[in-house]
Parts: C-alpha cells; sequence; structure tokens
C-alpha cells in the first residue's frame, strides 16, 4: 500500500516541480519512517499529519515546493529550523552536502534520529534549541530552511544574518494569514520576496 501511495505521488509531483534532483529527493525518502507508526498508512497522502506535542509533518509536495524554490546545490550548508520529524531535513540532505536541524521538543529530536538513523540517513547534525536563534557556531550557511510560522519578518533577522551571500532563505511569515517569503542575500544586501500562501505552527 506504502509503495502504491509513493508510486501514484511521485507521478503527481513530477507533473507538478520541474527540477528533476527535487523529485528525486522527495520520493527517496521513505516518509512512512517519519510519522507514528499508526499513520504509516497515510504517510504518501498530500497532507500534513500529526507528529505529536502540537506539531505536524508538512505535507510533502509542499516540502518538494520549497526545496524546488531555495534552489539547493551539491556541497551546500543548510541549516533546518523547526526540524520536527525530520523529513524536511531528510530531503534536503539529499541535495545537500549537510544540514543542521533545530528544534524545541526534546521528544521530537529523539525521533527524528531514529528516523534519520533508520533511513540511512548519515549528513544530519540535529541539535535541540530555539530555532529563532539559529545556529550561529556553523554559520554562514548557503541554504536555511524554516518550517515555522514567524510573526514577522523581523523575527527572522538573526537567522538572515547567518545567510552566506548567495545565499537563501524561504521561511512562513504572518500572524493569521500566512505568506512564504524566500529571501536572498546578494552583495548588496538581502531581498525578499513574497512566493505564495500558505499554513505552519508557529515558531516558538
Amino acid at each position: 500500500m506504502s509503495f502504491d501511495s509513493r508510486q501514484r505521488f511521485a507521478r503527481r509531483l513530477a507533473r507538478t516541480v520541474l527540477d528533476e534532483r527535487v523529485v528525486a529527493a522527495v520520493v527517496s525518502v521513505p516518509r512512512e519512517l517519519f510519522v507514528p507508526p499508526e499513520l504509516s498508512g497515510a504517510a504518501w497522502h498530500d497532507r500534513p499529519l500529526p507528529i505529536g506535542v502540537g506539531q505536524t509533518i508538512s505535507q510533502p509536495m509542499l516540502v518538494a515546493r520549497m526545496c524546488e524554490l531555495l534552489e539547493v546545490q551539491a556541497g551546500e550548508r543548510v541549516l533546518d529550523i523547526g526540524t520536527g520529524s525530520g523529513y524536511h531535513a531528510a530531503v534536503l540532505s539529499r541535495l545537500a552536502g549537510w544540514v543542521w536541524g533545530v528544534e524545541r521538543h526534546p521528544e521530537l529530536v529523539r525521533a527524528a534520529a531514529a528516523s534519520l538513523a533508520a533511513a540511512g540517513i548519515d549528513n544530519v547534525t540535529l541539535l535541540e534549541g530555539d530555532g529563532g536563534r539559529g545556529h550561529p557556531d556553523e554559520a554562514p550557511y548557503d541554504v536555511i530552511n524554516v518550517a515555522a510560522a514567524a510573526s514577522t519578518i523581523e523575527e527572522l533577522a538573526t537567522l538572515e544574518d547567518q545567510l552566506a551571500v548567495e545565499g537563501r532563505m524561504i521561511a512562513p511569515v504572518g500572524r493569521f494569514e500566512q505568506e512564504l517569503i524566500l529571501v536572498h542575500r546578494g552583495p548588496a544586501g538581502l531581498t525578499r520576496t513574497a512566493v505564495g500562501a500558505v499554513r505552519f505552527v508557529p515558531l516558538v
């Protein structure tokens, strides 16, 4: 059942996402390992699923869209904020060199570590902490992925400071109506572009 659902989703994804590397990365990560066992049959349904402590795993089509917008390249350094189940970090790990994932809930960090190990992924470092602070010890990053919503763009200033020149960040922003914002740090400074409406749990 899971294999059939995965293949059906792969066909849908290939019609929507133009970057073949992103399609291959999403399909290669066994999403069923990153959801509670009782929800494994729904793992490849294109919708968010609960993972405990009031958090969710994002729908796989949205994960693919965010990865495509970030244009992640082989060898790049990625910071993943609000790692949750570890699924988004796992997909990013297929595209990049190394991923640092920050998650504030210790039980989710433990579960994500087990899921990543089960998936055979060894280029993700998980950190328990405040995602809003990022991880300055390893900055700057080529890519920052934020999977929780900031109330305002100003709340993301600390993360923007951790972007390398030519680095990209994507983050949902808004208290009630959220927009996905793509940030690019060029030699002359930051540019921010709204790329679509979304719904994420708040960045805490």
